[in-house]
């Protein structure tokens, strides 16, 4: 006998809760976790409606206490059956419970307060209201008489602008209240947090290009066709006018629209463009806003008062009723892949959900993940190029400055002496500069310049930073203490920071170039709700002359004013021990240039390297991507990582580092001993790349296979393999196709 585990209530509070059905044979083989089932509820047994979250052989409590499950739901297109069977789907590709994979789906199922729009409505008749208007000018009750006066020429005033505007106390209204004089009128409202002015509609004409790529893709989803479509376009080429078109498209055609960026930091130009074209039936959703926020987002999205939401990957799971496309601008990111379980990527997430709705999916970039364009060359998705920048104008010129030959000539500056000349020429102009390093913090890290020894965080495997006013810092979990004087290990007072952090060079900018106007744009300039709005705005509205920053300040910005791009370290990525250096490298370095010239002025960027050599730093100079693709999918062919192979990460975190080994071990050994152990291959276990974070120790191996399918059944083996196990604080992870090594 077959028994389901059952959740009648998915409001977040309640996901914990769940009641054991029994499974009829009639309905064995064909009930999975996800679907959604008819069930007898409560004393009255009456008929709801719940969702099956697991099966098992084994029943809680005695079986003929169970009640048996009535039969499986008809499915509805949009609403909870897609949220839940999207989750069942997560769980099983990614691995982990299933509560977690609904609290990634329904994550605004939160109890906020509701917002009350308050509006005071004229009940008296204009006799009756000037009889109480002369009244109270004789008594002198000022406030009164103003309200009334408002109340003689306006039918309904906001309560909130009585109270502001005419400075009227909540004591007054209700007195005239009381009098029949008027009556106040709650309403819940829903949070907006878009806040541009007024609507300005600004359709650029579309390049041939772009019109034939619209027509395509319109002639397929005409004809029903549902599919993926890679947009590889250069950097300018105009793919967020192709998005804002396609979005139009799908709207007037009654659906509606999920547009998913990177990062936070490029809400602010997107969600500004496509306000501009779709005025307030578009909104935005990340976290920012406030849960009151996030929720009013969700239950206008179900209500149908917007079409097009924006945001980073959780925006995925807004719940519109009918949802028509996808769009997954910058696919290329990193940031789209979960690192909290669990795991899921947001480009294979979308593929799962339009196929659950019915919709499309269009991936953009001028630099795609070697995955999407592995998928577009093996004819898995549709492709399309843009090849021409809008401006008519062209890439920017690149020039590499070799820092090996700066040192020879006895530059020990973090700027080239090529890049302090451009800088005092677009200085000169009025012209404005980006500076990109891929960093955060004043310096790397505090060493002893005489015995070596590294200032270490004493919770993590990790140096601490040097920051401003000779505090160090770790970027893990946060510990703080104060620079040392002298060294802990020998005592030498030569403590020194490696310094290349984005502060540093703000400062050397000050000095090189008295009264240059500076904007920093990092992790920790961007705390506030809505800083990277004000930082954007300030640089766009030309109030400074260079904005430093790291990777968020060359992802998808348009600044028409800049004309020099300088990559102060552009190596510095390829030190990192991982499959993904190259491409990362070359990703950084084609969106850091793409940033010059996008306006009427030709641009330069500088890159500084002391590789210049290095394949992904070459292709990324002649803006190649082809290039790279070709050396880059021969070395994961050779290496047999993804997407040619498949990895899957197994991480055990553990408070007792022998406890952790030794659960890491027995795993690797499970999958070892299975009879199909010859498809795949086992690298490890051993302790992490950092092998401890805030006290917890940090254990991984890997399973590599050819088939994404024969991991997700090591993933489930392994599940069944811990269920077995008796309880422990440790915690197991698991990771498909990790886009960081642990």
């Amino acid at each position: 006998m077959q028994f389901a585990d059952v959740i009648v209530d998915i409001s977040l509070d309640k996901l914990d809760k769940s009641f054991q059905y029994k499974v009829p044979e009639r309905l064995e083989g064909q009930l999975t976790p996800g679907m959604c089932v008819m069930i007898p509820f409560g004393t009255g047994n009456r008929q709801v409606k719940g969702y099956c979250i697991g099966l098992g052989d084994e029943a809680k409590v005695a079986p003929e206490k169970l009640k048996e499950i009535s039969g499986i739901a008809m499915r509805e297109a949009g609403g909870e059956d897609v949220s839940i069977a999207l989750a069942a789907w997560i769980r099983e590709n990614y691995g982990s419970t299933m509560i977690q994979a609904l609290k990634t789906v329904l994550p605004m199922r939160k109890s906020v307060q509701k917002l009350l729009r308050r509006t005071i409505e004229r009940t008296a008749s204009r006799e009756e209201l000037l009889s109480m208007l002369g009244e109270s000018q004789r008594k002198r009750q000022v406030a009164k008489a103003r309200l009334l006066e408002e109340l003689l020429s306006e039918e309904r005033i906001p309560y909130e602008w009585v109270t502001g505007k005419l400075n009227v106390s909540a004591q007054t209204i209700t007195s005239l209240e009381r009098a029949g004089a008027l009556r106040i009128v709650s309403a819940e409202s829903f949070r907006n947090p878009v806040k541009f002015g007024e609507e300005k509609r600004d359709d650029k004409s579309l390049s041939t290009e772009q019109a034939k790529i619209l027509d395509d893709i319109f002639a397929e989803y005409d004809q029903g066709v549902r599919k993926t479509y890679l947009l590889h376009g250069i950097t300018g080429s105009g793919k967020t006018e192709v998005y804002v078109r396609l979005a139009d498209g799908v709207v007037s055609r009654g659906r509606q629209v999920i547009v998913l960026i990177p990062e936070i930091a490029l809400t602010y130009q997107t969600l500004l463009r496509f306000y501009r074209h779709f005025g307030d039936r578009v909104s935005v959703m990340n976290s920012t806003l406030s849960a009151g926020e996030k929720y009013d987002q969700c239950q206008r999205a179900k209500n149908g008062e917007i079409d097009v939401i924006i945001g980073p990957r959780s925006a995925l799971f807004t719940p519109f009723p009918n949802l028509g496309l996808i769009i997954m601008d910058e696919e290329h990111e990193a940031s789209y892949k979960s690192e909290s379980s669990p795991k899921y990527h947001a480009r294979e997430t979308a593929e799962k959900l339009a196929e659950l709705t019915g919709a499309s999916v269009v991936l953009g970039s001028a630099t795609p993940s070697v995955e999407a364009y592995y998928n577009a060359t093996q004819g898995k998705y549709g492709m399309f190029r843009l090849t021409q920048r809008l401006t008519g104008g062209m890439l920017p010129k690149v020039e590499v400055v070799d820092l090996r030959e700066e040192l020879k000539a006895g530059n020990r500056s973090i700027f080239s002496r090529r890049l302090q000349e451009l800088l005092a020429d677009r200085l000169e102009k009025g012209q404005q500069s980006m500076l990109f390093l891929n960093r955060r913090g004043y310096a790397g890290f505090v060493s002893c310049r005489s015995c070596g020894y590294v200032m270490k965080c004493p919770h993590c495997d990790v140096s601490l930073s040097e920051h401003y006013g000779g505090k160090m810092i770790c970027h893990y979990c946060g510990y703080r203490t104060q620079k040392p004087t002298v060294c802990p290990s020998c005592g030498s007072k030569y403590i020194l920071g490696f310094k290349a952090g984005t502060q540093q060079i703000e400062e050397k900018l000050k000095e090189l170039f008295p009264g240059i106007r500076t904007l920093r744009m990092d992790r920790d300039t961007t705390t506030t709700k809505d800083s990277y709005e004000q930082i954007l705005g300030a640089f766009a509205s030309q109030e400074a002359d260079v904005l430093v920053g790291t990777q968020m300040i060359v992802k998808g910005h348009d600044f028409p004013n800049v004309t020099l791009v300088g990559v102060l370290a552009a190596d510095l990525s390829l030190g990192v021990s991982d499959y993904r250096a190259g491409e990362r490298t070359f990703q950084l370095l084609t969106q850091a240039v793409g940033r010059a010239g996008r306006g009427a002025e030709p641009g330069v960027a500088v890159i500084q390297t002391y590789q210049p050599e290095h394949y992904a730093v070459a292709h990324s100079v002649a803006q190649d991507y082809e290039g790279f693709y070709e050396e880059e999918i021969l070395y994961r062919q050779l290496g047999g990582y993804p997407p040619v192979m498949h990895l899957l990460a197994v991480q055990v975190f553990a408070t007792e580092e022998a406890s952790g080994r030794k659960l890491a071990e027995f795993l690797a050994a499970d999958v070892k001993k299975r009879p199909d152990h010859e498809e795949f291959a086992v690298l490890g276990p051993g302790a992490a790349q950092i092998g401890k974070v805030n006290d917890v120790y940090r254990s991984v191996f890997y399973v590599k296979a050819s088939s994404y399918q024969k991991l997700v059944e090591v993933k489930d083996a392994l599940e069944t393999a811990l269920a077995a196990l008796p309880p422990t604080k440790n915690i197991v992870q698991f990771d498909f196709d990790p886009m960081n090594f642990l």
